[in-house]
């Protein structure tokens, strides 16, 4: 099997999969290294991205996925979907950013850094599978830690969690408050894709 052959088969795996594929799945299908199926993965994407294709690859850690581009979700959505679009509040989206940068992070940590309770915007955000339970933490209690998802990433345009953006270096003063150490004008935080902004519009508290 040539690599446009391996290439072909991919395609149609993803296809057919209509669900994230780990590359270990491939890896086997096709009985190759993890090496040459990164290659041919990153082939296949820039073949989509290069012609004027409905269709793209997204990755999301060690899976990826077929999926469409967003520049017609538009025509898309009316279709395959007639729910109602889920909103996310201010609230929701706080604890959601909180959970990205500190996974495997507790209710009651969650509600120390917010300084409010914060179940609510913690089942809302399980509801809409952009968190999951991370295990219990060894502590008293058994606590439940809450980590990100692969939706969160597809939402938010992520291929993982290390292309969030840096947070600014802070500490604190005398009277505990904090100083950023180096002041400047944050990088602006990427948002949902198009398509993702109208099923995550935010509501008011």
């Amino acid at each position: 099997m040539d690599i446009e052959e391996k290439k072909a088969a991919i395609e149609a795996i993803l296809f057919a999969a209509g669900r994230e594929v780990q590359i270990t799945e491939i890896m086997s299908s096709l009985e190759i290294g993890e090496e040459e199926a990164i290659t041919i993965l990153n082939s296949l994407a820039s073949d989509f991205n290069e012609k004027k294709s409905g269709i793209k690859i997204i990755r999301m850690d060690d899976s990826y996925q077929m999926a469409t581009k967003v520049d017609y979700h538009k025509y898309i959505y009316p279709i395959i979907d007639k729910r109602n679009k889920p909103n996310l509040s201010n609230a929701a989206l706080e604890t959601l950013a909180i959970i990205a940068y500190n996974p495997k992070i507790t209710r009651s940590q969650i509600e120390e850094i917010r300084g409010v309770n914060s179940d609510g915007a913690i089942y809302k955000l399980l509801e809409y599978e952009l968190i999951e339970n991370a295990g219990k933490l060894n502590a008293p209690g058994r606590p439940v830690t809450y980590k990100t998802t692969s939706e969160f990433l597809k939402k938010f345009g992520f291929s993982s969690l290390s292309e969030l953006p840096d947070l600014p270096r802070y500490k604190l003063d005398e009277n505990e408050q904090i100083v950023l150490d180096e002041f400047e004008e944050p990088e602006e935080a990427p948002m949902p894709e198009k398509g993702a902004q109208e099923d995550l519009k935010q509501e008011e508290n």
